[in-house]
């Protein structure tokens, strides 16, 4: 019996490492050592406080997190998550790594970025700083699409939030120069093959969210920069699909940010779906203690499986 046990024991034992090993994520640096772009040497350092929340402020080495489904379910497709936070702080596992999980459940990759906050203290031109970090992950994971069994045809973004906003700039400035090369990886293309923005921010003008566009381009930045940064008036026809999901009553970031961006997307050709719900306020994240507002993943999927 004694035996027996003692066997049951390992199996278990063994399954359970399997299991753990079988959800582990991959950690890449976005850069290599020293060759940060924007990036002053000074005393700050990282914060990572769990309040409910994963909350990481002063991010100083981005990097990307890469959950990937078993192959056998893959496929192919994957999407690089942007957590919220207001460009303070990201909301690491509400709006990154759990979505990553249930993207994972469906097949798809996740791929969480942890994007550099806009810093006066350790950057230069730090409006620049988050869409340096956001095209740098894109261009790696496109490069390692073979190792990530995925297609490199079929990388998209999520974002939440100011995350939204970080992924809205992505999918609007993916050709601008904000950037030296620093390798090959940077030859590649930035551009998203598709979008998704949950309660995002858009506009820095008069629906903006001001925490937002202050810590971006500070509480009075230039016109010029607040007409860059509201990405309603930066859509061409070559800005990736788009999907979009916001709540009506939502009194953090105005619904009618996703409103402007929708009509931008249809005005200029764009494929645009969106979704408005009467009621959910900001940050639901997957929202799964609400049965009508959860639909959004559903709807995510099936707006996938319509892409061409």
């Amino acid at each position: 019996m004694k035996t027996i046990n003692y066997r049951l024991c390992s199996i278990i034992f063994l399954m359970f490492n399997f299991l753990s090993c079988s959800v582990a994520a991959q950690v890449f640096s976005l850069w290599p050592e020293g060759q940060i772009p924007n990036r002053i040497e000074t005393n700050e350092e990282e914060v990572h406080k769990q309040e409910g929340i994963l909350r990481i402020s002063t991010v100083q080495k981005p990097t990307i997190e890469v959950y990937l489904p078993a192959q056998n379910n893959a496929t192919g497709e994957a999407m690089l998550i942007f957590p919220g936070g207001g460009y303070g702080i990201l909301a690491y596992d509400w709006e990154g790594t759990d979505i990553a999980k249930f993207l994972n459940g469906k097949g798809i990759a996740g791929i969480v970025v942890k994007y550099r906050l806009p810093s006066s203290k350790s950057q230069t031109q730090k409006h620049n700083v988050p869409l340096i970090d956001a095209q740098r992950a894109m261009r790696m994971v496109r490069s390692k699409a073979s190792d990530f069994h995925i297609d490199p045809n079929k990388i998209g973004i999520i974002g939440f939030s100011a995350g939204g906003h970080l992924a809205s700039t992505l999918g609007t400035h993916f050709n601008e120069k904000v950037y030296a090369p620093v390798d090959a990886i940077d030859s590649i293309s930035a551009r998203p093959d598709f979008m998704a923005l949950g309660y995002p921010v858009i506009s820095f003008g008069a629906m903006t969210h001001n925490g937002t566009k202050t810590n971006l381009i500070g509480e009075s930045g230039p016109q010029d920069m607040i007409e860059h940064f509201s990405n309603e008036k930066q859509v061409t026809d070559q800005t990736p699909p788009t999907i979009l999901f916001h709540a009506t009553d939502d009194t953090v970031v105005p619904v009618e940010n996703s409103l402007l961006f929708y009509k931008a997307l249809k005005d200029n050709g764009v494929s645009a779906t969106m979704h408005i719900y009467p009621k959910g306020g900001h940050g639901f994240s997957l929202a799964r203690k609400d049965e009508h507002l959860r639909g959004w993943t559903e709807r995510l999927l099936e707006w996938l499986e319509s892409l061409d």
